[in-house]
């Protein structure tokens, strides 16, 4: 993504959660399904070093750090209003250690913007942000090929609907357009075009949504 391009999502990102970012949390509970399971089906290792993609508010870094206290936890979002309501959230957690970066998926460099201790990153979290990043598939690339063996990638986000009735799927796609949300069937093709990994997905709600869980092959 071009320098412009990325100033151009960022600014957009922050156009459209100026203001709903604080009612975020409370709205996204009823649609962001798979979110929760996600986190549960991590099953951190102690000291292992994971990473939230378009970490928003917040809410799972410290859903994280609370049922993993011995993993490191950090997270970053292109959005800079985004990030605030997330250090907001995080002081009243009591988590202010957790790391935040505002950064882009595309060139996201842990050793350069996170401290000595997160790099390398074991783990990368993708709960429902890839279907509003506009080059979804040089994100997912990026954060495979910053995994060690053994690590693993994680996403859940929007599917094909493919089970709802038509009209249902249109009107539910009008919806999430609106927001800048654009679901792809690649998003949930890319890691079964691994040659290097271990693969589990499972279909949510009849394609409402696709979790996702990607583990490096060790040598």
């Amino acid at each position: 993504m071009s320098e412009n391009l990325r100033k151009d999502h960022g600014a957009l990102m922050d156009q459209i959660y100026q203001h709903t970012r604080h009612i975020y949390d409370l709205s996204r509970k009823f649609f962001l399904f798979g979110r929760d399971r996600l986190l549960r089906e991590l099953a951190l290792k102690p000291g292992e070093r994971v990473c939230e993609v378009g970490c928003g508010t917040a809410r799972n870094l410290i859903v994280l750090a609370r049922r993993y206290p011995e993993a490191k936890v950090c997270g970053f979002d292109a959005s800079s209003a985004m990030l605030e309501t997330a250090a907001a959230n995080l002081a009243r957690a009591k988590m202010t250690g957790i790391p935040l970066v505002q950064a882009y998926a595309e060139d996201f460099d842990p050793e350069r913007m996170l401290p000595a201790d997160y790099a390398p990153l074991d783990r990368f979290v993708f709960s429902y942000c890839l279907t509003m990043i506009p080059d979804w598939r040089a994100a997912l690339d990026r954060a495979w090929a910053m995994l060690p063996n053994g690590g693993g990638l994680s996403v859940v986000d929007f599917g094909d609907l493919a089970a709802w009735p038509a009209p249902l799927r249109r009107a539910f796609f009008a919806f999430l357009a609106a927001f800048h949300v654009r679901p792809d069937p690649g998003i949930h093709a890319w890691a079964l075009e691994l040659a290097d990994a271990e693969v589990e997905q499972t279909c949510i709600f009849g394609g409402y949504a696709i979790l996702t869980l990607a583990k490096k092959k060790p040598l």
